[in-house]
């Protein structure tokens, strides 16, 4: 039982090794691009649902 969790540890320092994490540069490009596509797609949506609801009710009303 020790030497199965002896193991399993060495195997996850050994993977965790092998991790290139990204720079703080990398993340702030990422959390920018990540930022304005959420942005553009809630405005296409919410343009979209604008349109239909106006649609809709010009058709009902």
């Amino acid at each position: 039982m020790k030497t199965d969790f002896m193991t399993y540890f060495r195997n996850s320092k050994l993977e965790l090794s092998k991790v290139i994490f990204p720079t703080k540069p990398q993340v702030k490009q990422a959390f920018f691009a990540v930022f304005i596509v959420v942005t553009f797609v809630a405005l296409f949506l919410a343009l979209v649902d604008l349109l239909m609801s106006s649609t809709l009710s010009a058709i009902l009303g």
